[in-house]
């Protein structure tokens, strides 16, 4: 539980999933929860579900809030610590979630001063299965840091971790989950190629993926050796990955998040 108030500039998916996490973990109460959003019908609709008070004014969220959690675009960005400069005083903490965004490039728009902490979180914070990394910035205390923890943890897993890492947490989970959106739907595809109905395969293909990653998480193997509990010699498992292997997936996988990670550092120099 905490003491701060809490404000959300930016109450769309990531932004909204934050201020119901922390209210259904009890972070803080909803008397203590305010946050913005340019769309009339955004604001309304976060405020009916949770109760928390909403506006159209950023700066207000600031003048408001203890903690100020930056839920927006990167592309936008800017634009709004411009907005708030004014408003974030060395006593407030800013927390961003907008990716590739730097330290630097926040801490250097907040003239007057805010402690910052840069987060890269992923879309299952809607259903609180988050995968969260964290970052503490030049003026950012260890106090802090357990703060936006606890923040994060009440939407799924949060690990802290030095700001150079990010870009690729970036292309790993915080692209990974479109690519595995992708691999399920090819997954799918396959079973009906193969000749099943397609709400089976559909279904299969989302339960097939679902507790793998379950076992995975909990079993504490190796996935090597996981993979070869499936594989049977001559077996058709064994089929299935050498076709993977002969069209290059390991490393079509790698380039992805690669490619993903350069976008991210690309961005975070405001390109």
């Amino acid at each position: 539980m905490l003491s701060e108030k809490i404000g959300v500039i930016g109450a769309g998916k990531i932004g909204s999933a934050l201020v119901r996490g922390i209210l259904r973990a009890g972070v803080v109460d909803k008397t203590r929860i305010i946050a913005s959003a340019p769309r009339p019908q955004a604001r309304a609709a976060l405020a009916a579900e949770t109760g928390v008070e909403t506006t159209a004014a950023n700066p207000a969220v600031c003048e408001f809030s203890d903690i100020v959690i930056l839920a927006v675009k990167p592309q936008v960005l800017d634009a709004v610590l411009q907005e708030i400069a004014g408003s974030v005083t060395p006593d407030k903490l800013v927390v961003s979630v907008a990716a590739g965004a730097t330290i630097k490039r926040i801490e250097d728009r907040l003239t007057s001063g805010g402690r910052v902490i840069r987060v890269m979180t992923n879309t299952p914070c809607v259903i609180g299965a988050a995968a969260s990394c964290y970052s503490k910035g030049t003026r950012a205390t260890e106090a802090d840091m357990k703060k936006v923890g606890l923040i994060l943890s009440s939407v799924g897993l949060a690990l802290p971790l030095e700001e150079r890492c990010l870009d690729a947490v970036t292309g790993l989970s915080g692209s990974g989950p479109a690519y595995l959106f992708l691999f399920i739907e090819a997954l799918a595809d396959g079973g009906v190629q193969a000749g099943l109905p397609r709400d089976v395969a559909l279904k299969l293909a989302l339960q097939t993926v679902y507790g793998s990653a379950k076992l995975a998480m909990e079993s504490g193997k190796h996935l090597g050796q996981l993979k070869d509990e499936v594989t049977s010699p001559g077996g058709t498992t064994i089929a299935g990955l050498y076709a993977l292997e002969q069209k290059g997936f390991r490393g079509t996988v790698m380039e992805a998040v690669a490619s993903a990670t350069r976008r991210s550092q690309e961005l975070g120099k405001g390109h």
